[in-house]
This record gives C-alpha cells, structure tokens and sequence, in this order.
C-alpha cells in the first residue's frame, strides 16, 4: 500500500491553472509503492492502481515514487478518478513547457506519414502513455486540434499544454477540447485559435467523413478503427450484404459501401445516427437506395431479421463496453457471446464477423475466449487480427495500453 512520506531533498515548483480562478503551487510529493508495484513498474506497466494507494490523503498531484527501501522509481503524478495514477518518467523531470514541448515534438515525427497524406485528414497525433504522457490525447481532424483530458491533474496543466502544443504545431488553426472526466459542468469547448465549421469534412482511407468537434464528447467517428474500415474499402466485403450493429454513424457502412458492398444494414438506438449515417452516404456521392438505416436495439434486430428471414455475408460487432437501456445491460466481458450467438442464426453460409471491442478490461485472449462462447462447436477460421493502429501509439510492455481487438473470422459451414 502507498503511504507519505516526508518531502524529499530536490523539490520543484509547477504554476498552473487550477480548477478555481487563481493560480495555484504544486510541490512534487513523495510516494512509497509496494513491491509489488515496484516489480510492475520495473516490467514497465506505467498505471499506479488506486488499490495501490486506498488511505491516500492527496489526490491530483505530481508525486516523485519510490521504493520501500526509499530508492527513486520515477516521476509521475496520482489522479485517482480514471485510473488512479501514471509513471511519467523513470528521470527526474518538471511537468513544464520545455517538457511537454519535448513530448509533442517526438509525436510530430512519429505521424510525419500521416501529417503528410493526401487521402488520411484524421488521426491520433498524441496518446497517452504511448507518448509519454498519460491522461491525456490529442487528435487532428483537418485544420484542427482536438484535446481530451481524462483526470482533474491533467486538466490542471491544461495551460502549460496548450501553450507547448502551439510551439511544436504552430500551423494548427485552432483548438477543442473534451472533457472525459466527472466534476466539471462542460464536456466540449473551444480552447484557442479559430473556430471550426460547426460540421465539416475530414478525409479516411480516401472517404470523406462528416464530422463535429463541440457537440458533447463524440466527433462523428471513431479514429482508432481506420485499418479496419481500410480493409472494407479494400473490398473485403465487396458485391456481399453487410450487417452494421451499433452502427453510430455508419462509418463501417460507408467504408464498405465505397469498396463495392452490395447493400448495407446500419443498425443503433440511437435516433441521431440516421441522420449522421445517412449525411456519410451523400457526401460520398453513393446513393441511398440499397443502404437502410434502422433505430432499434441491437438484440431487437436480430429477432427481427431472424423473424423476417434476413441473412447477411458479412456482420460487424463494434458495441460500447458497457451499455444499458430499459430492457437490459450489456457488458463486453460477460455478454459479447450472446452478439456472436444470434449472428450466426442470420448469417449466410461462409459469411464473415467483424468482431470488435476497445474494452482495456477485457485482454485479447480473453476477448477471444468470449467469441469462442459464442461458436459453440461452429467451424470458423480467424483470417485477420487487428490492435491499434501505428498513429495509436502505445506502451509495448503494458497489454492493456493495446485496447483494441478487432477479429475478422471466416465461418466454414
């Protein structure tokens, strides 16, 4: 268990904003980790569980760790609301702007592909530990920059951030942010620089997605899945009927559709995701005449394709990690058998299942596990594996860092 200790000998002075009007001073403090967690740290896992520390008196605050024979492990910082805390660095640094200017000067030369692209606008130019800072992503959607900040210590470097960030990205027009933590009462803003269209267009893989940066916490699209949205355009699916469940604007969908699908089912509960679906559609120039778009629960639609006779060759599973509506809750960990289950009962023979999930929970064997569960003896083949993707960039050492599992399974019968 973590516990304080006395200052240690080099302590430094952080000015920033804090969550009130004034500034404020944060001094680094000490924290003892157990050796168990020194062993994590030392295997290069970067999180500090808020198990590790339950009788913590502080919280949102920049921490030197150590051992508990008292030897320095690193920097880093304790935010125990999402997550609990992070290693920044095995050095002794200061969370200032040269810092963080060194931090998004690494990421610039990490996306040089994608800054340079003709036919890719959108991607992950910042993320979270993969770059050495977690807690916090940046994304570029065309001209602009959009920041998330998941815990109140990362909010509260906020200006020391944003002024770093326009150092290294002076060619940025202007700035969004979104809120993904509890306790502030916004979720999206503008922060700096000109204002984006209130919609306006981005470019994936060479298809042209709709998208908004400050209305609630969404976008429009899902940036992390655009290997598997390129392999639909690439014709995965091409002259088949493809099935899209939790649908949200239809991006699967569209990407299939441009790479030569012969109709498509683009099913969520959500009633805005017609309208945002179908706006991908036109502005691609396809035609909505074989393209339907349904507002219904996923678990409802499969009774009612099953009751109607409809089959499909391909069938994409990208849910949330845990919904609830009035009927039921759904939980990637115990219930994304079920999705596999009632998949098969109106897929066509040698159809496909895209199989997906960005639950960090839920480890790759184990999401495969869970799919297996839902085959129940079906002969099936995995004939693509997806994780993030290279602007994604992650910490090799630490399998949860890796979110993404997305599985392309070829069923035999």
């Amino acid at each position: 268990m973590g516990k304080i200790n006395r200052f240690g000998f080099w302590a430094y002075v952080i000015f920033l904003k804090s969550f009130s009007i004034f500034d404020i001073i944060l001094v680094m403090k000490k924290l003892t980790v157990s050796r168990y967690r020194e062993e994590k740290i030392r295997q290069g896992v970067l999180i500090l569980e808020k198990e590790d520390f339950p009788e913590l008196s502080f919280d949102h605050q920049a921490v030197e760790i150590v051992s508990t024979q008292g030897k320095f492990l690193g920097c880093g910082y304790i935010s125990k609301q999402n997550k609990g805390g992070w290693l920044v660095s095995q050095q002794k640094v200061a969370f200032d702007r040269d810092f963080f200017i060194s931090l998004f000067e690494k990421a610039k030369e990490k996306r040089q592909f994608y800054r340079q692209s003709e036919d890719i606008t959108a991607f992950r130019l910042f993320n979270q530990e993969g770059d050495g800072f977690a807690g916090l992503t940046v994304d570029i959607y065309g001209d602009y920059a959009l920041f998330s900040w998941y815990n109140p210590f990362v909010f509260s470097l906020k200006k020391v951030i944003l002024q770093a960030f326009q150092v290294v990205f002076p060619e940025v027009f202007g700035a969004y942010e979104k809120i993904r933590f509890k306790g502030l009462d916004y979720e999206s803003a503008h922060v700096y620089g000109a204002e984006a269209p209130e919609v306006f267009t981005v470019l994936e893989n060479g298809v042209a997605y709709q998208v908004f940066l400050n209305d609630g916490l969404m976008t429009g699209i899902f940036l992390d899945q655009h290997e598997v949205r390129g392999s639909l355009v690439d014709g995965l699916a091409s002259g088949k009927s493809l099935l899209n469940m939790f649908s949200y604007t239809a991006a699967f969908s569209v990407a299939a559709a441009m790479g030569g699908v012969s109709e498509t089912t683009s099913v969520d509960l959500a009633k805005r995701s017609r309208e945002l679906s179908e706006a991908h559609f036109k502005l691609n120039g396809l035609s909505l005449d074989n393209h339907k778009f349904v507002v219904m629960d996923v678990f409802d639609y499969f009774k009612y394709a099953k009751r109607h006779g409809l089959n499909y060759d391909v069938i994409v599973l990208d849910p949330p990690s845990f919904a609830r509506n009035k009927k039921q809750t759904f939980s990637v960990a115990k219930d994304y058998y079920k999705l596999i289950k009632q998949s098969l009962e109106i897929l066509n023979p040698k159809g496909i299942i895209i199989a997906s999930t960005n639950a960090a929970n839920v480890s790759r064997s184990k999401f495969r596990n869970e799919i297996e569960k839902g085959f129940v003896g079906k002969k099936h083949r995995y004939i693509k594996e997806y994780g993030l993707p290279a602007d994604f960039n992650y910490n090799k050492k630490d399998e949860s860092s890796n979110y993404l599992k997305v599985f392309t399974i070829k069923v035999e019968e």
